[in-house]
């Protein structure tokens, strides 16, 4: 049996699981994100002892994500001093020689939500994380985003409301920009305390509408993706997605005039289907992909995919490894060209376990949420 070893690497915990071939979990391993010389052991352990075939990473950054570099796979300049410059994808495969690949954690999000969620059919696609953090994952064609790094949402500048009483924001790299007046620490700030026990009417939560608002406007008209979604724990409160999508409306101001925003904007701006696992799904569907090249490039890839194998090597010529697939024509796959689909069941307890995460002062992250289960269908 194929098995494929996922990494969710985050700023508090890290979320590892092994996936047979079909996208079934097979098993899942909570821990906390500690020191590289208390956390990395452990990940190596278990990924060994389940002997994986293969490996996909979605990890917190900044990250080297240029496969030519030395320092692929390598954390570069995090506020995480332990783990700044660690050459994170080198240190979990120890030597083995398997396919591998790394994105950011919110690239593997939005990986995820494109081929199996909120985001599925779409084209492009935006997928924007609102926790202890502000991260973005930007996907076009069936591939992430990336250029001189990666996209940096978080950091984009923004303008501050004239009421805010912290317009600088939190972030110690930047005043004003969104993940200093918008994550779970800024609103945490602003208000002194913990926000999940006030009332949607609350005006904190205006503030955060036109902060992500504004956010939103700026991705219409510089990305202009088929779909924005906006997950993270400071989303979970379920008052603030209509109120972002009436003031990105506002902001707009008539300027885009497609029905998509102007009609239907409540199935543009939408939450993502399957959060709080889109990260590790995606990291499986990158692992996936990986072994998918190596196995192409090694012609062991089913008959008649010859051609598959020259657009597959044109393609990595030109984008990383690991994190695109072109369409397979129908007469090449399996069972007359229909192809097998997963869809993660997702338990309602889940939400639960990320309610009002980063929205505290402090941003303490959830408990572990329930396994995922994939149904073929």
């Amino acid at each position: 049996m194929t098995k494929i070893g996922a990494l969710e690497a985050g700023g508090t915990k890290m979320v590892l699981a092994v996936y047979d071939g079909d996208g079934q979990e097979l098993e899942r391993l909570t821990i906390p994100t500690e020191a590289p010389e208390i956390t990395m052991p452990h990940m190596i352990g278990f990924f060994r002892d389940h002997a994986i075939d293969a490996l996909g990473v979605g990890s917190f950054g900044p990250l080297d994500l240029n496969p030519a570099s030395p320092t692929y796979g390598n954390i570069t300049s995090t506020p995480k001093l332990k783990w700044r410059n660690y050459p994170l994808l080198k240190g979990l495969l120890d030597g083995r020689d398997i396919p591998a690949a790394i994105d950011t954690d919110v690239n593997a999000a939005v990986i995820a939500e494109a081929e199996l969620g909120a985001a599925k059919g779409c084209e492009s696609a935006v997928y924007i994380t609102i926790g202890t953090g502000v991260g973005g994952g930007v996907y076009v064609g069936g591939h992430t985003v990336h250029g001189l790094l990666h996209p940096e949402v978080g950091h984009t500048l923004l303008r501050p409301h004239p009421d805010d009483p912290n317009p600088r924001g939190v972030c110690p790299y930047h005043d004003g920009c969104l993940e200093g007046l918008a994550a779970g620490p800024a609103i945490g700030a602003r208000i002194g305390g913990d926000a999940r026990e006030l009332p949607d009417d609350h005006p904190t939560f205006r503030l955060e509408a036109y902060y992500l608002a504004q956010m939103c406007v700026n991705l219409i008209l510089t990305v202009s993706p088929q779909r924005i979604l906006l997950g993270g724990g400071v989303m979970q409160r379920a008052a603030l997605l209509p109120m972002v999508r009436a003031e990105t409306l506002r902001l707009l101001g008539g300027y885009v005039q497609s029905p998509v925003v102007l009609e239907h904007i409540d199935e543009y701006i939408v939450a993502p289907a399957l959060f709080p696992v889109s990260g590790l799904v995606g990291s499986y569907l990158i692992g996936k992909r990986a072994l998918e090249e190596r196995r192409y490039s090694e012609g062991a890839g089913p008959k008649g995919t010859a051609p598959q194998c020259v657009e597959k090597a044109r393609l990595r010529r030109s984008f990383p490894p690991g994190l695109r697939r072109p369409p397979t024509p129908p007469s090449a796959e399996p069972g007359g060209g229909r192809r097998k689909e997963t869809l993660l069941r997702k338990a309602s307890e889940s939400t639960a376990h990320v309610a009002g995460f980063g929205m505290q002062h402090g941003g303490q992250r959830p408990t572990e949420p329930p396994k995922t289960d994939f149904l073929t269908v």
